[in-house]
């Protein structure tokens, strides 16, 4: 009876919490819509084994979003930046076999994971939330919720609670026994990625070159070390490569990292940082993406597909929303090679059973 009472209590709580969260923020600039784009989204590879749903824990832990929702709005709250970090775990989880709680894994003696591969060592963060929110689900409903179906959650609150839009998330992922280091050197995009190599990139996992211009939407959130983009500003003052547009912002973030041994954090959206919104498109209309790879997809050397979805998500915000959240199912639905059913629910997301 006490449990029941103190799970009818966090419920309260959290939906009062929720009716409290930052309003949708839906803002665009004035403009007509930008140019129509035939590129189309592609179908993930995901089904093998175990169907995603709506549903999977109404009936055996009624609370798990709840509680999730609760714990990524008090983390955002204590650190804007944490959304951001959340929502790219799950995105470095999805890459590397499938969306299943492999990028969190600690090593043992006897195992390497993939949080020391060099798209993620020292750079993804947020475990500690992932372990609180698990700890709390484990207390309710042992062995129930997986850590992949945590991160998915996760990534969605975290949108969410930085004004972004909302989806339904599909859950009933297994976790996966085993990670692999060399898939998440090899998978991952890199921030110097040109676009064909990003289209690739993101084919190779099942996904479009739509599916990819709507997710990198997600650097309209976060932060970036200077490492990451040092090729945007290695030519600031020795050549005329850059457009004139573009060089007040450069200089700018040549000024920030000189002297930081490339470990100074630069917004990844210097306008609205902590605010989910469709910026990072105007930002690369204006020349101010700050990864290589952002501002690649606004080149005419990317192609007029891609370089037309940019300018059609910049004026209009709506749109990029709802092919956001698609995108983000469609990732969702990413499964490991050998199906869902041959994983766990860790009781621990750093460790296997």
């Amino acid at each position: 009876m006490e449990l029941a009472t103190v799970a009818l209590a966090f419920l309260l709580s959290a939906l009062a919490a929720a009716a409290d969260a930052t309003p949708v923020n839906k803002s665009c600039v004035t403009g007509d819509a930008g140019a129509s784009v035939s590129i189309g989204y592609g179908g993930a590879g995901a089904s093998a084994g175990v169907s995603l749903g709506g549903d999977a824990y109404l009936s055996n832990c009624p609370l798990a979003e709840e509680i999730v929702r609760a714990a990524v709005e008090n983390a955002v709250a204590a650190d804007p930046r944490m959304a951001a970090s959340l929502l790219r775990l799950h995105f470095h989880d999805c890459f590397v076999n499938g969306c299943d709680g492999s990028v969190l894994l600690d090593d043992t003696p006897f195992f390497i994971g993939e949080k020391t591969a060099g798209p993620n060592a020292n750079s993804l963060r947020g475990f500690e939330v992932i372990d609180a929110i698990k700890a709390e689900l484990e207390q309710l409903c042992p062995e129930t919720v997986s850590c992949a179906d945590v991160l998915a959650i996760a990534a969605r609150d975290s949108v969410v609670a930085s004004g972004g839009p909302s989806w339904q998330v599909e859950l009933g992922r297994k976790d996966s026994r085993t990670a692999s280091l060399q898939a998440a050197n090899s998978n991952l995009p890199a921030p110097t990625s040109g676009v064909a190599t990003l289209v690739q990139k993101f084919t190779d996992v099942g996904l479009s070159a739509k599916d990819m211009v709507a997710l990198s939407g997600a650097h309209t959130i976060g932060k970036a070390r200077c490492t990451t983009f040092s090729a945007r500003i290695a030519s600031v003052g020795v050549s005329a490569g850059s457009a004139a547009k573009d060089m007040g912002f450069l200089q700018s973030l040549q000024q920030l990292c000189a002297g930081s041994a490339g470990s100074a954090l630069a917004h990844l959206d210097l306008a609205t940082p902590a605010t989910f919104d469709n910026q990072y498109y105007i930002n690369l209309l204006s020349g101010e993406g700050l990864l290589p790879s952002d501002q690649a997809l606004a080149s005419p050397a990317g192609g007029e597909d891609i370089a037309a979805l940019v300018a059609d998500y910049a004026f209009d915000a709506s749109l990029f929303f709802d092919d956001f959240a698609a995108s983000m199912l469609r990732m969702g639905r990413l499964a490991p090679s050998g199906g869902r059913a041959a994983g766990e629910v860790r009781r621990n997301c750093r460790v296997v059973n």
